[in-house]
């Protein structure tokens, strides 16, 4: 099991990145979802709250080029559960989830993003009523954008202070190295401010541009959220 920070503090560009897990006390669902970005386009954004869950949008309008994969919304909320994605996939599973047809039926309908040569990862997630979530990755085979993999990972059960972290890229580089492996085993403690604060000061510097993070009461059903903006 890692901690959280150090995986952070060691990669200076993880891309977006996705948190599911339960809080050490065992009673609340933990979700974090982080951007970062490289370029000017992709560093002039913010998080807003919307009536169910929170979107992306331009922080100086004047200056947003292509807003085709920068402009979606991570965050949806049903009863079925909470969505948490790195782009408009967010719709095809809320779509998909409200019609019955479940989750993985949603990632069939997807692949990863058209922006080669890195094919950016599409990485989802969605925690359920009583804490079970599952993650998933929809990738380009080892760059070859004829060929899409999609793996998908199963939590029944999670445990007290545990979580999973999932991330579109490996590392920095050109082309960018997708994601491998099972998501991420990382430790979680403390309460929504504490967690959030690790998660905020370990991203990088230069790269970091927005957090959510939410808390979800598994008895009441009551949610704690904060959202951090670098561009304020």
């Amino acid at each position: 099991m890692f901690e959280l920070s150090d995986l952070l503090k060691e990669n200076a560009y993880p891309g977006r990145g996705i948190v599911l897990g339960r809080s050490a006390d065992n009673s609340k669902a933990v979700i974090a979802y982080f951007i970062m970005g490289r370029s000017v386009n992709s560093r002039n954004r913010i998080f807003s709250k919307t009536d169910d869950g929170i979107r992306t949008e331009a922080f100086d309008p004047s200056k947003m080029v292509d807003p085709s994969l920068i402009i979606y919304h991570p965050v949806r909320v049903l009863p079925e559960g909470t969505i948490v994605t790195n782009g408009d996939q967010t719709d095809t599973i809320r779509d998909t989830m409200t019609a019955g047809q479940g989750y993985l039926p949603a990632l069939m309908q997807r692949e990863f993003e058209p922006d080669g040569p890195n094919y950016t990862p599409r990485i989802s997630g969605v925690v359920y009523p009583n804490g079970s979530y599952m993650l998933s990755i929809l990738k380009s085979f080892n760059g070859d954008p004829s060929c899409c993999v999609r793996n998908v990972f199963t939590f029944d059960a999670p445990k007290a202070g545990m979580g999973h972290f999932i991330h579109t890229y490996q590392c920095d580089g050109n082309p960018l190295p997708s994601f491998e492996g099972e998501p991420e085993l990382i430790a979680i403690d403390g309460d929504i401010d504490t967690f959030t604060n690790l998660v905020w000061t370990s991203l990088n510097e230069d790269n970091k541009v927005s957090l959510y993070t939410r808390f979800i009461d598994l008895a009441t059903g009551k949610v704690e959220e904060r959202i951090v903006n670098k561009n304020n």
